[in-house]
């Protein structure tokens, strides 16, 4: 069975109108570029068409990736209104104290974990360590720099 990929609403949509432009535009403008180079003569060296069909073949690797995530998808949920449970889940906004720092992490799919802003996918080392746990808990977090405590301070 295939992992499920986590994606906000926003992700999808906009993971829906790229291959949306690969498939109906870019593709046409590889395809386009292929047969002219193809006029161009001999293709054994003619370079430009190497580099049309080696766009082509990334082209078709990313299709066939957005395809693929596409079958394993899950949208990322906001807690029912009732939902008072607390644990982080993926899509939770956790803070926590590490270090003696309170650092913010937003827990979301790795398609769009950005550490630098805090989005960190639910597959990381952080990310699963702190999935189903609460406010108040201290969270071992072993990653290849060693193990570090994280206090959960406050779940969204």
């Amino acid at each position: 069975m295939a992992n499920v990929q986590y994606v906000s609403a926003e992700r999808l949509e906009l993971l829906k109108q790229e291959l949306k432009e690969l498939k109906t535009v870019k593709r046409k403008e590889l395809v386009e570029r292929i047969e002219a180079a193809k006029a161009l003569g001999d293709l054994s060296e003619n370079a430009e068409y190497h580099e049309a069909k080696d766009a082509m073949s990334l082209l078709e690797g990313r299709i066939f990736e957005l395809d693929e995530l596409f079958k394993n998808v899950q949208v990322i949920e906001a807690p029912a209104a009732g939902d008072k449970t607390g644990n982080v889940r993926v899509g939770s906004t956790v803070k926590v104290e590490v270090n003696g720092k309170e650092k913010t992490f937003q827990i979301v799919g790795s398609n769009e974990a950005d550490p630098l802003t805090g989005k960190i996918s639910n597959e990381s080392p952080i990310g699963s360590a702190l999935l189903g746990s609460k406010a108040g808990e201290a969270v071992e977090v072993t990653t290849p720099g060693g193990t570090t405590v994280y206090t959960i301070k406050h779940v969204e």
